[in-house]
């Protein structure tokens, strides 16, 4: 004959709670437990120096200038640089010189539309920051008559893009750029001479670092 004894409900004893990040857990046969914070990884001189000159070519056209001379000749050479205006406004100036004419003396079409990316590059990066990069994925430029004179890049503000930013990942920012020739005189109204649509792939560079980390285990495997 076989006994089976249940126990008292009062000798039933409830799991003892997990501690998650911060908290202070109590359990009635032990002292207070108080969950460790993961530590935030200190960035290398190289990567806070990276930050820095990713936050100052912004700053103004003078450090844009000399960043771009550096990393970026194409744009050194142009001279393209962002425009004076409004503080919700983004515009960038092309200047009307012998390096983006072609021979007959108007605004060179290759100009126009490599100088787009460069305007529209300057604008995400500007929004999205220093622990960004950058990169054009579609360029559609539509011309729309020449240009005989600087060209006027005015960025349309995209509306998802600080919900993107937000989100921390990577992500693809659709903008329009509508380009303009200001007019010579005070008389005459500005001229659109094109039209161009980007899309550019933003990807957090702490990612880089992930994906580059997981590579050299993989190797070592």
């Amino acid at each position: 004959m076989t006994t089976t004894t249940t126990p008292h409900p009062a000798e039933v004893k409830a799991p003892a709670p997990e501690a998650t990040q911060g908290e202070v857990v109590v359990r009635p046969d032990s002292a207070p437990v108080i969950a460790e914070r993961p530590k935030k990884r200190r960035r290398t001189f190289l990567e806070r120096a990276e930050a820095f000159i990713s936050k100052l070519s912004t700053r103004n056209n003078f450090w844009h200038r000399v960043c771009s001379l550096i990393w970026l000749p194409y744009a050194f050479k142009s001279g393209i640089k962002m425009a004076k205006g409004d503080p919700g406004q983004f515009s960038y100036v092309l200047p009307f010189r012998r390096f983006n004419r072609n021979w007959y003396n108007a605004m060179a079409g290759a100009a126009l539309l490599a100088n787009s990316e460069v305007a529209g590059g300057m604008y995400i990066f500007k929004r999205a920051g220093k622990d960004y990069t950058v990169v054009c994925k579609e360029l559609n430029y539509q011309f729309l008559r020449p240009c005989f004179g600087p060209a006027v890049y005015k960025v349309v503000p995209s509306s998802e893009l600080d919900g993107l930013i937000e989100a921390g990942g990577e992500f693809n920012a659709e903008i329009t750029l509508n380009i303009f020739q200001p007019p010579a005189k005070p008389s005459e109204r500005e001229k659109r001479v094109g039209r161009c649509k980007a899309v550019f792939h933003v990807t957090p560079k702490v990612h880089h670092k992930e994906r580059k980390a997981a590579g050299r285990k993989t190797a070592v495997r």
